[in-house]
């Protein structure tokens, strides 16, 4: 014993005097980022992040560089400051893995050339570069009574936010928008943009985010999202403030908003809801659930199969909860967003709950042209099926969902990241058909009268986690990500459907009626992990080592039962086997990869493969069939990237991928709800492979606030899998899939974007050039038909913004459109359209605003279609504003003035056209009142 307490003293006194021996320090090199002059004299400042005291500082040498020892493990800033140019800030840790901060060359730049002139508002920077991150300061810019960040944005240089919302940065469109670092329900960028107010703005931070895997490990894998963060005033973060807008219209129309946020230092709650039926569906309506997102059973990226408890239950239609513009829609949602961090940000919670129900009634008529091969051994077969079909649909879903994740830093190296989801989903779908086809000589060919319904409800569980360790070795990680899922289906329906044939001289030929209740319960669970080790083989070699394992498992009993009763008295009890089927689906998958980083200096390269082995069986519970396969996916890539500055990168790269035929496509799941068209399985299908090139370049100028955005992609697959589509003279389609082992489809686009302010009118003015196509493949009654496609495009955008004074943007171009096929090459698509959209706000005296939004399209007539399309939308408001503050405003739009929304689509291949009309919401008025309302306290909150 005595022994042990002198060894641990011994260790002890040696851990200490090795403590104390460590020397923590920063280096660099100060340079001029355009001209690459060395800065002698920079001034360097190490100052405490807690409280910014100046902990040491020191000045540049002669060739710029500068090296400051002798400090203490700890969290610091690195401002590094210049006359005459922009301050250079990075905050930073130093602990017993990091010892040492080497910056390497910080590229200083003139103000001169980031700000102008009109950027710079007495003392305050308006614009700093604190590594990868632009940083503008709200301080420099005109911020109005209650306007919002939205209003904000739009001084900012290189951003351009249009009348949706939408936000484009130095070319590039952004995806997220964070407050303080974090998400605010996580998807909607216009609930932060549209919401918060501006004067509560302290900095906007516009950089690339990277995903969690390269912000832990410092390797770029690629995967990057233009992100904005809202930082907020220290004095804005203690109170609270909302909005509430009602309105009410003619025609029935009404909607409603009401929106709470209450902010206590880092401690966020908001809560709101929406109703109405103008097409507002709520603030983030297209949650997408990672599980179960397709139809029937299917492969994902990594060759992982599943079995899906929606797309169409049992055989039937169902609802997926969007609104499309189809139908007149009766939407009610709701959310409540809470999230904090304590103890020093070693904790940190976010959790959202949503609720909504939406409504959807409305009908749709459907004119379709198919156009057959001619065949050869029956000079009399007909060519073309003209088909007209009217439908009814009513559909419902009521959805609520909970998530949460959870954040806690274990210890300085190591952090767990755990986050869950759960969702109920309740839908009822009701929908009638009623169709008939012709033949070429308008002679009846079929009819076909169908009656859904269906009742879905599903439960939905998510889970993950995500743990993180930096080992000893600076560049050396350990990362483990686990996640599990699981779906519940039940689904109950009938179908009703009388199909009847005609001959040649448009007789009664035959009569298929189908009367059936049908039934499907889905169970599907999955486990997957996914170990990644990084290890650093030289200072600009990395290696990024993962495997993976998974199981996913899914039970599927889908029932159909005729009915036996009588009218009035149905009896479903009949067991149909030939469209019923239980499946048990088992699969176990191991995955490895092995990929290499290279980093020095401005160039990054990656390349690597992913290798992933499947095994599954499938049995069919009710016929005693059975399917076993197994197959290896591989995947190479390769990715080059070039940092010429700041503002201008080159990024080009290669991948592959090999795709397995689905399970449908081998043995598929007989449905009879479209009794003229029915798929047959091939097991004989073969994998297709695809290589894929892409490359993107973009230059962004802060002085002309000029962009350029150039990116393009290519790609072909060999030994593709395609339809087979064989119709017979009764107008029934068999469809096949089929490998096609001598032909090699491809597919391009690519596309220009330059923009530019024309400083001299104080306008900006972007212009776009697109252009892609593709080379297809398909069998048409066991005849090759290759297709060729191609379109181009181009749009010139002018937009100007002076703050409480006006905004306008107009945007309008042409396109062309070039499509044909082997089979039928006398008749095509090509045609030319325009189209073009604007958006104008004015601000009058009296605190009144006028507005204007609109859209025009035309399409030509082509071979395919004998008429042109022409549609004008145009929609207008005007606002009243009260008080002082503008906080109440009274405002009357116009939807649709000219009454030319008439729910109209079309689509042409060179094989086939459709046209589709349908009930939309079409010209209305609406007088809303508007109330934003807040309550800030001052000073800053107390830290926890």
């Amino acid at each position: 014993m005595k022994f042990t307490i002198t060894a641990l003293v011994f260790f002890c006194l040696c851990s200490l005097s090795t403590l104390a021996q460590t020397s923590y320090s920063v280096k660099g090199n100060s340079v001029d980022s355009v001209a690459n002059l060395k800065l002698v004299n920079t001034s360097v400042s190490i100052l405490n992040a807690k409280d910014s005291t100046l902990r040491k500082f020191t000045r540049a040498a002669a060739n710029g560089s500068f090296n400051i020892t002798n400090l203490n493990k700890g969290k610091f800033i690195l401002l590094v400051t210049y006359p005459g140019y922009a301050d250079y800030v990075e905050h930073f840790t130093l602990d017993s893995i990091k010892t040492t901060l080497n910056v390497g060359n910080i590229n200083m730049n003139l103000k001169s050339r980031l700000l102008n002139e009109v950027l710079i508002k007495g003392t305050v920077a308006a614009i700093k570069i604190k590594g990868d991150t632009t940083e503008f300061n709200a301080k420099a810019y005109t911020i109005q009574p209650n306007s919002k960040v939205e209003d904000l944005l739009k001084q900012l240089p290189g951003i351009q936010v249009d009348k949706d919302g939408k936000i484009t940065a130095q070319g590039q469109t952004v995806n997220k928008v964070l407050v303080d670092g974090e998400e605010f329900f996580g998807d909607d960028p216009t609930l932060v943009t549209k919401n918060i107010r501006g004067d509560m703005v302290d900095k906007v931070q516009l950089y690339d985010k990277k995903s969690d895997q390269a912000t832990f490990t410092g390797i770029d894998d690629g995967e990057k999202t233009k992100t904005i963060n809202i930082k907020l005033k220290e004095d804005k973060k203690n109170g609270y403030f909302g909005k509430i807008d009602a309105g009410i219209g003619t025609d029935g129309f009404y909607q409603g908003q009401g929106l709470y946020n209450k902010f206590k230092g880092k401690k966020k709650f908001s809560v709101y809801g929406t109703f109405g039926n103008t097409g507002k569906t709520g603030l983030g309506w297209n949650d997408n659930n990672k599980l179960g997102t397709g139809d029937g059973i299917q492969f994902n990226d990594d060759g992982n199969a599943y079995i899906d408890g929606g797309g169409r239950d049992g055989g039937l239609d169902s609802f997926s909860g969007r609104y499309d513009g189809q139908g007149i829609p009766v939407a009610n949602t709701g959310g409540v967003h809470y999230d904090d961090k304590w103890k020093n940000d070693k904790y940190a919670l976010n959790t959202n709950y949503k609720v909504g129900n939406l409504e959807v009634d409305g009908t749709r008529n459907n004119k379709s042209q198919q156009n057959l091969p001619p065949n050869p051994t029956d000079p009399t077969a007909n060519t073309v099926i003209d088909t007209k079909s009217d439908e009814t649909f009513n559909n419902s879903m009521f959805r609520q969902k909970l998530d949460a994740t959870y954040t806690v830093k274990l210890d300085t190296t190591t952090t767990l990241k755990v986050s869950v989801d759960g969702t109920l989903k309740n839908s009822d779908t009701h929908s009638t058909y009623n169709a008939e086809s012709r033949r070429l000589d308008s002679t009846m060919l079929n009819t076909n009268d169908r009656t859904l319904t269906n009742k879905v409800d599903q439960q939905l569980f998510n889970a993950s986690a995500f743990l993180t360790k930096k080992l000893k070795k600076t560049g050396r990680t350990l990362s483990l990500n686990v996640t599990a899922g699981a779906t519940e289906s039940k689904a109950r329906g009938f179908l009703k459907s009388d199909l009847e044939t005609f001959d040649l001289q448009g007789q009664p030929a035959s009569s298929q009626i189908t009367d059936q209740l049908k039934t499907d319960n889905t169970k599907t669970s999955r486990f997957n992990t996914n170990l990644t080790y990084t290890e650093p083989l030289t200072k600009a070699l990395s290696l990024v080592l993962n495997y993976g394992f998974g199981l996913n498992n899914s039970n599927a009993d889908r029932r159909s039962f005729n009915n036996t009763g009588t009218v009035g008295n149905p009896n479903y009890t009949l067991l149909d086997t030939t469209f019923s089927n239980h499946y048990i689906f088992n699969q176990t998958s191991n995955q490895g990869g092995l990929n290499f980083n290279y980093k020095k200096g401005k160039s990054n390269l990656r390349f690597g493969t992913r290798i992933t082995n499947v095994n599954y069986k499938q049995e069919d519970e009710i016929s005693g069939n059975s399917a076993s396969r197994s197959f290896t996916n591989w995947s190479p890539q390769a990715n080059y990237s070039y940092k010429f500055s700041t503002y201008s990168s080159l990024n080009i790269g290669y991948y592959g991928n090999q795709t397995q035929p689905t399970i449908d496509q081998l043995q598929p799941i007989r449905v009879n709800t479209d009794p003229t068209n029915i798929v047959l399985g091939n097991p004989d299908l073969k994998p297709s492979f695809t290589n894929g090139f892409f490359g993107y370049y973009n230059l962004y100028k802060v002085i002309s606030d000029q962009s350029v955005w150039l990116n393009g992609n290519y790609n072909f697959t060999t030994n593709p899998i395609v339809s087979n589509v064989v119709t017979d003279n009764e107008g029934k389609s068999t469809i096949q899939a089929v490998n096609l082992s001598g032909q090699r489809q491809s597919n391009y686009n690519f596309g220009l974007d330059l923009s530019r302010k024309l400083s001299f009118i104080g306008m900006n003015i972007n212009g776009r050039l697109n252009t892609g196509g593709n080379i297809y493949y398909s069998m048409q009654n066991n005849e090759l038909n290759k297709t060729k496609s191609n379109n181009y495009s181009g749009t010139i955008g002018l937009s100007k913004y002076k703050e409480k004074k006006y905004s306008i943007f107009l945007n309008g171009g042409p396109n062309y459109t070039v499509g044909q096929s082997s089979l039928q090459p006398d008749r095509n698509n090509n045609g030319y359209g325009f189209s073009a959209d604007y958006y104008i706000n004015f601000y009058l005296p009296g605190k009144i605003q006028i507005s204007s939004d609109g859209q025009y399209q035309y399409k030509a007539a082509s071979q395919s279609f004998s008429t042109d399309f022409r549609q004008t939308i145009l929609n207008a408001s005007i606002t009243k504003a009260f008080f002082k503050s503008e906080n109440l405003k009274l405002v009357l739009r116009g939807n649709d003035l000219l009454n030319q929304n008439s729910g109209f689509t079309r689509s042409a291949s060179s094989t086939s056209y459709t046209e589709n009309r349908y009930t939309t919401i079409r010209r209305y008025y609406m007088l809303s009142v508007v109330w934003d309302f807040s309550g800030m306290g001052g000073g800053a909150p107390a830290k926890k």
